[in-house]
């Protein structure tokens, strides 16, 4: 468990242990993709739930949220997944997806993975492509989108746009709200330690890297 180092606020270790209580009970009966899942489930409506009280409570001091459905700034630049997310997210894609919906989105995966790989981490994370899920300016797999998704919430639209146009603007972010971002990353951190505590090593990808190892090796045993 973390401990009270003063890198951690009280927050920080309330919801890590969140995450690690999350995971445990998909290991507790025995960890399965089934009682695994369940949990992932669990770990992202928690992280909803804050979200929800965030944008309300938002709304009450007339400060409102600027995402809404069908801005997609966001979905045009890195985004990083634990592998047990994308495992996820990947199971999500097979289960609701028809064969057609899967062999296009495996090669949009696959175009921007070869653009992705060969650059930096700078460059990376100034680097902008739409998401291989992004359709029509939504996500196809909303619901079963990885934590670095969710957490992303903006004040003022102009700064999401403003990031888009010109990465190379190192004085222009994005005016995210601070807990969410770092609720959702205390919460993962806490379910990577349960499971790594019983032998289950974890590791992060980008979204599309992740993604392309997953549906393309489904693929290739078929």
């Amino acid at each position: 468990m973390i401990t009270k180092n003063k890198r951690f606020s009280k927050n920080d270790r309330i919801f890590y242990a969140d995450g690690y209580r999350l995971a445990q009970t998909a290991i507790i009966p025995d960890l399965s993709n089934e009682t695994l899942f369940v949990a992932i489930d669990s770990l992202y409506s928690a992280i909803d739930g804050l979200n929800e009280s965030i944008i309300a409570l938002a709304n009450r001091k007339n400060r409102s949220v600027a995402c809404f459905n069908g801005c997609h700034w966001c979905c045009h630049q890195a985004v990083f997944a634990n592998s047990y997310e994308l495992h996820y997210l990947s199971e999500k894609i097979k289960l609701n997806f028809d064969d057609k919906k899967i062999l296009s989105l495996a090669e949009r995966v696959t175009t921007k993975s070869a653009k992705t790989d060969v650059l930096t981490e700078e460059e990376v994370l100034k680097f902008k492509s739409p998401c291989p899920l992004l359709i029509n300016g939504l996500c196809s797999a909303y619901e079963a989108r990885p934590m670095a998704c969710r957490i992303y919430l903006s004040t003022q639209l102009e700064t999401c746009h403003e990031f888009y146009q010109h990465p190379e603007n190192e004085d222009n972010y994005p005016a995210l709200i601070d807990f969410p971002l770092r609720a959702g990353q205390m919460m993962n951190e806490g379910f990577r330690a349960a499971l790594k505590e019983i032998g289950v090593e974890t590791a992060e990808f980008r979204l599309e890297t992740g993604l392309n190892i997953l549906l393309n090796y489904n693929q290739s045993i078929s």
